[in-house]
């Protein structure tokens, strides 16, 4: 099977396998990875963060776990521009610097196989991971506690003082939506250093996922335009306007169709 085949193989399962869709993730944009190796070598890992634990209940053990993590060099990668290897997981293990996301799902595996009761948080512009009834929310990228108001803190300062906490930036994400945000990033982070064939394979996993916005499409086509594919685009911006809501922007979608050439039929 392909790299794209074991990913959705891995979904399938129940419960999904997380940690090893992340790698064949990976394996589609490094054909050297082997998904296999990096589950064998990661039980080191997962037996040097437990010896590092405290002797208390697991439902006491998902902070210290994330301390204890930062304690063995995971650490958020602040290095700008932010490259691919920033939420590739075998590059982030390799280098232990890595994007929220990404951190997330590494303490998510090990929270797994250790029983101790973590599940991510789909909180806008930064991940963010909870126990089950606690009242507050943990950053991966070290174990901070966030608290409502440093909740609110957060998403300010990402998107400005006029952006309101709601429930739903708090709501628990779920593998599928986990990947197909990570999804997400790598199609971003290819882009931003212009490998545009490593942001389709991403681009196109995104829409496989299934829920794809305006935006999702939108990114595709921008994709295929850069490629010089007119058809593939045409195909891409039709399905963001009939999923656009903003007025102005189908009227832009609408100008853009406009100046593609008609569809081309190849006998």
């Amino acid at each position: 099977m392909t790299p794209r085949q074991r990913f959705f193989d891995c979904l399938q399962r129940s419960p999904p396998a997380l940690f090893e869709a992340a790698l064949w993730i990976a394996a589609e944009h490094d054909a050297q990875m082997s998904p296999e190796a990096v589950l064998a070598d990661f039980s080191e890992l997962q037996q040097r963060v437990s010896a590092g634990l405290p002797m208390l209940p697991v439902s006491e053990l998902a902070q210290p776990l994330l301390r204890r993590m930062n304690d063995l060099g995971f650490a958020q990668d602040d290095f700008t521009p932010l490259r691919p290897q920033v939420a590739l997981i075998h590059k982030v293990l390799e280098r232990r610097r890595g994007q929220p996301l990404a951190l997330g799902l590494i303490a998510l595996e090990l929270a797994r196989r250790l029983e101790i009761p973590m599940v991510g948080v789909n909180f806008p512009g930064h991940f963010l991971l909870r126990v089950q009834g606690a009242d507050h929310l943990l950053d991966p990228c070290g174990g901070r506690r966030l608290y409502p108001n440093d909740c609110r803190d957060l998403l300010q300062r990402q998107y400005g003082p006029n952006i309101k906490l709601s429930a739903e930036h708090l709501l628990t994400a779920d593998p599928l939506h986990m990947l197909q945000r990570l999804s997400r990033n790598l199609r971003q982070l290819h882009l931003t250093n212009d490998d545009y064939i490593g942001a389709l394979v991403d681009a196109e996993r995104v829409l496989e996922l299934g829920n794809g916005s305006a935006s999702d499409y939108l990114a595709r086509a921008s994709l295929y335009q850069r490629l010089d594919c007119p058809n593939a685009e045409r195909f891409d911006l039709e399905h963001a306007l009939l999923l656009s809501d903003d007025p102005i922007q189908r009227i832009r979608l609408t100008e853009r169709l406009g100046h593609l050439p008609p569809n081309s039929v190849v006998h």
